[in-house]
């Protein structure tokens, strides 16, 4: 029974960072209808500028994990600047096509020498993991910073989306755009903030996930971002309780496949899943159940 609850913890370490990422994902969905492929690369900048932060330039780990935000929440807003806010309007696969492109220039611009470099790096974390036993069940300060970390985020994210301005102009965005100019919300810097707040929550999961499994590589951020996708999808994308439901889901049945049955499967588990429930229900265990959507 404590090998089953360790695992259940294990999951929602997992989940969470899944979360962090997924938010950015079904943030930008729910208003551009873009899925951002990007966005799973964004991560890994953040992983990165993370371990540079508290390893070569001596930053408080807390500190690493802010300038982190500030450096993935311009990059986002780069992104979308240059190369998805001309296609706004075009045709959908132009910009999905972009959104690859994107991903793929960030991976290989990343891998060059004079950037992150092409190979792994062991993260040397920046304090002493200490395991506390709580009833038989072990658990880490890694994992209690992940869970309350999260929480954080999720708790000011709703609060930004549902109690400020720029929260219902978002709001308002996801249901129509000429709509919300007429309304006086200023489109293009709405849809800039989103991408950035996104990324910056991207980075936040980026730089736990490197101290929580310590080693990182410029190639990183595709699986992780390929399941938080799923995440989305899986909770109802486009909806912020989605998101979170689903990346707990997902870290789960991976966890739980790896401790059970085998960690090779783990992967085919997770997403066999999301075709079951996409297949029974289309929009995602949430989806059409929340009438706002960001």
């Amino acid at each position: 029974m404590e090998y089953f609850l360790e695992q259940v913890i294990n999951g929602l370490q997992l989940g969470m960072v899944y979360a962090l990422i997924a938010l950015g994902y079904t943030m930008v969905y729910g208003i551009v209808r873009l899925i951002n492929f990007a966005h799973g690369d964004v991560f890994m900048v953040g992983a990165f500028i993370g371990y540079f932060g508290f390893t070569n330039w001596n930053m408080p780990w807390p500190l690493a994990i802010v300038v982190a935000m500030i450096i993935c929440a311009a990059l986002g807003m780069t992104i979308e600047r240059l190369a998805y806010r001309p296609l706004r309007y075009a045709p959908r696969i132009m910009a999905l096509i972009a959104a690859i492109g994107v991903s793929f220039f960030i991976e290989y611009f990343c891998s060059l020498k004079f950037m992150f470099g092409p190979n792994y790096r062991v993260v040397q974390r920046p304090f002493e993991e200490v395991y506390w036993s709580i009833g038989g069940v072990t658990i880490s300060n890694i994992q209690v910073l992940i869970f309350v970390t999260a929480v954080i985020m999720l708790i000011g994210l709703q609060y930004l989306v549902y109690r400020t301005k720029l929260g219902a102009a978002m709001r308002t965005l996801s249901f129509d755009h000429d709509t919300a100019r007429l309304m006086g919300v200023n489109v293009d810097r709405t849809i800039s903030l989103t991408f950035g707040i996104g990324a910056a929550l991207a980075a936040v999961g980026g730089v736990l996930y490197a101290i929580a499994y310590p080693q990182i590589f410029t190639f990183m951020g595709i699986m992780p971002g390929l399941k938080a996708f799923t995440a989305a999808v899986l909770g109802g994308i486009g909806l912020i309780p989605g998101a979170m439901l689903g990346a707990l889901i997902m870290g789960q049945a991976e966890v739980m496949t790896a401790a059970f049955i085998s960690s090779q499967l783990r992967d085919m588990i997770a997403f066999s899943i999301l075709i079951l429930v996409l297949l029974i229900k289309p929009t995602g265990i949430l989806g059409k159940t929340q009438p706002e959507k960001v």
